[in-house]
């Protein structure tokens, strides 16, 4: 391994991560549903959607999907949101990470 991709590779892996998380709550139905996407930087230099939903108070499912930029991710991630907002989830937006 080569010591100056290891320092590119670190300073990547300490990148802000961005989650949008979505909930669905409808005590008349019984719902109550989480999802959430992220954006986080994958090991092959790319970047990785994760997907995750189910019931609130279970871990629920997930799927990653990869992604040669971070913009790739980042637009494919907008439109799941934006799906979801149609179909009632509303938004918390976290930042979490390098700073």
């Amino acid at each position: 391994m080569d010591a100056g991709n290891s320092a590119a590779d670190d300073a990547n892996m300490d990148a802000d991560t961005e989650m949008t998380l979505l909930y669905r709550i409808d005590h008349a139905r019984n719902m109550a549903r989480f999802y959430s996407l992220s954006v986080e930087p994958s090991l092959f230099g790319g970047s990785a959607l994760v997907r995750r939903w189910g019931r609130i108070g279970t871990n629920g499912r997930q799927k990653i999907e990869f992604f040669d930029t971070a913009a790739e991710a980042a637009d494919v991630q907008s439109r799941f949101a934006a799906q979801k907002l149609r179909r009632g989830y509303v938004r918390e937006r976290l930042r979490m990470g390098g700073g």
